[in-house]
């Protein structure tokens, strides 16, 4: 990918506790994360009567405490009026419910996202067994990492503070007034079900949550929870309704790394990136058929923790559905119960 054809007019990201002025209206600031993905960025809006918080970081005690760093610090004062958080993603939604109990703020959200967050965190305590275990075992994946995954899975989770019980629904092509500005709901799926973009036309900002990043590609999984499901399909339909609505000029504001110019380029690398991703695919499927597990190495060649394994295995499905779908690919399940893809 050639990212050197994108600009990044700010070479640097704010320091801890520290918020830059990144538009005119528009304050970003960093919260920690404990990943290899380090941090998550927050964005404020100016509203009429405050800021409008723009999606929140983990709910865990370092992110509040990043929080009230910059509440006691460059936001002295300020006062925080609402809330926007664009999908259900833990370093999105994660201190939703802590926000809206400290400051009273309401929350506005895409209702797919919300009622997912409340499956996630609400859903029965044996979630990440049975059908779960059996989704694992049948894609190749070996006991010992099936349990990895799903331990993982159960700490990821329990990084949120909740949600409010009610919220205001945001929903693809809603236009929404924040400080005598209109921006511009666009929704897409692929890395969510349906996440939350903002387009403002006339100051050409375009915050782009986790659908478009600069120097990393979102992951894209299939669930267990919907195992035949084509999210790499939509995601890449979404990148192309995307690239015909947004115009290229705008300033892109993403949830992760540094704001950047070249939304088109981007999404043009994006699919081709993905396009050279079932390029290999295709290839080691060619010689004998191989399992989503077995694949895992083909598209990641790098030593994997936890947290990786967990999303590197549900893009290779992502992958493998998507071929499938166009007959790239056919699946076939041996006796051991295991599905294996070869080329068609």
């Amino acid at each position: 990918m050639d990212i050197q054809s994108l600009t990044f007019p700010i070479a640097a990201p704010p320091a801890p506790g520290e918020i830059l002025e990144i538009a005119p209206g528009v304050l970003w600031f960093r919260l920690k994360l404990p990943f290899q993905l380090n941090h998550v960025n927050i964005y404020l809006i100016e509203d009429d009567n405050g800021w409008l918080v723009l999606d929140t970081g983990l709910g865990t005690d370092e992110c509040r405490a990043g929080w009230d760093g910059i509440l006691n610090g460059p936001l002295k004062g300020q006062r925080l009026s609402a809330m926007l958080v664009t999908h259900f993603h833990p370093d999105h939604v994660g201190l939703a419910g802590w926000l809206a109990q400290s400051f009273g703020l309401k929350l506005a959200m895409p209702r797919t996202e919300y009622l997912y967050h409340l499956m996630a965190a609400h859903g029965r305590g044996d979630m990440y067994d049975g059908m779960h275990r059996e989704f694992y075992r049948a894609n190749g994946l070996t006991e010992e990492t099936t349990n990895i995954v799903l331990g993982r899975g159960h700490n990821y989770l329990r990084l949120t503070t909740g949600v409010p019980e009610s919220y205001d629904r945001i929903q693809h092509g809603d236009v929404r007034r924040v400080g005598g500005r209109d921006f511009r709901i666009l929704t897409g799926g692929g890395h969510a079900l349906e996440q939350a973009t903002l387009h403002q036309e006339s100051d050409r900002l375009f915050f782009a949550a986790d659908q478009v990043i600069a120097r990393i590609s979102p992951n894209v999984s299939v669930h267990p929870v919907e195992p035949a499901e084509d999210p790499l399909g939509t995601y890449l339909i979404d990148l192309a309704a995307l690239r015909a609505t947004v115009p290229n000029d705008v300033l892109v504001l993403p949830g992760h790394g540094l704001p950047f110019l070249g939304l088109h380029t981007r999404i043009d690398e994006l699919i081709e990136h993905h396009a050279l991703r079932c390029a290999r695919i295709a290839d080691g499927c060619r010689e004998r058929p191989l399992s989503a597990a077995d694949l895992v190495p083909t598209l990641f060649d790098r030593a994997l923790d936890a947290h990786q394994t967990g999303f590197a295995f549900g893009e290779v499905l992502a992958h493998l559905n998507y071929m499938t779908g166009r007959r790239e690919l056919f699946r076939e399940t041996g006796n051991d119960g295991v599905h294996r893809f070869q080329v068609a």
